[in-house]
């Protein structure tokens, strides 16, 4: 019996207030497939939030589940993924994303500050959150750009219009679903 490896629609990459969530979520609805968020999956491991495991337990602790759980959903999920906007930063995790669809969603820093909000409980945003944005989305984008098979700027779009393009790109991408073989 052969087995069909599961694999997402497609990846969505990019620094807090891209829009991952957002846009994954409308993306898997209008594909008619789950949305899976790999902060979410890491919180349920965990049994507490983001910014717990980071205060508690230290960002290496958290790095480590986050790339377990990217490495999980790269197997077994077959819809949209968003991964954690730090996830590029483990080479492992480099590796399997270069044999994945992904999509950058970018966004400028005035946009996400907005979408993000300065006083975020996001852990890495603590100290000056404006600043530390900065400092980490000109760090991300190069992986960003560089483990990117598509790419969205989000500035100023209407969610609902960047996932009508987004859909259209990956059905040029991909014309025929794939079969299940069993």
């Amino acid at each position: 019996m052969n087995s069909v490896r599961r694999a997402p629609v497609a990846v969505l990459i990019g620094p807090p207030g891209s829009g991952k969530s957002t846009v994954g979520s409308l993306l898997a609805e209008r594909l008619g497939v789950p949305f899976r968020d790999t902060d979410t999956d890491v919180e349920g491991t965990a049994g507490k939030p983001i910014g717990d495991i980071f205060v508690e337990d230290g960002e290496a602790h958290f790095r480590e589940l986050e790339a377990a759980a990217v490495r999980t959903a790269l197997d077994d999920h077959d819809g949209i993924l968003s991964v954690g906007g730090g996830a590029i930063l483990n080479p492992a995790t480099q590796a399997l994303l270069a044999t994945h669809t992904v999509i950058y969603l970018q966004v400028a820093l005035d946009q996400a500050v907005k979408r993000v909000g300065l006083a975020s409980a996001r852990p890495l945003l603590v100290l000056n959150p404006r600043s530390q944005l900065r400092k980490l989305m000109e760090e991300r984008r190069p992986l960003y750009e560089q483990l990117a098979t598509l790419t969205f700027p989000t500035d100023d779009r209407d969610p609902e219009d960047l996932t009508t393009e987004i859909a259209t790109a990956l059905a040029t991408l991909n014309p025929e679903p794939p079969m299940n073989q069993e």
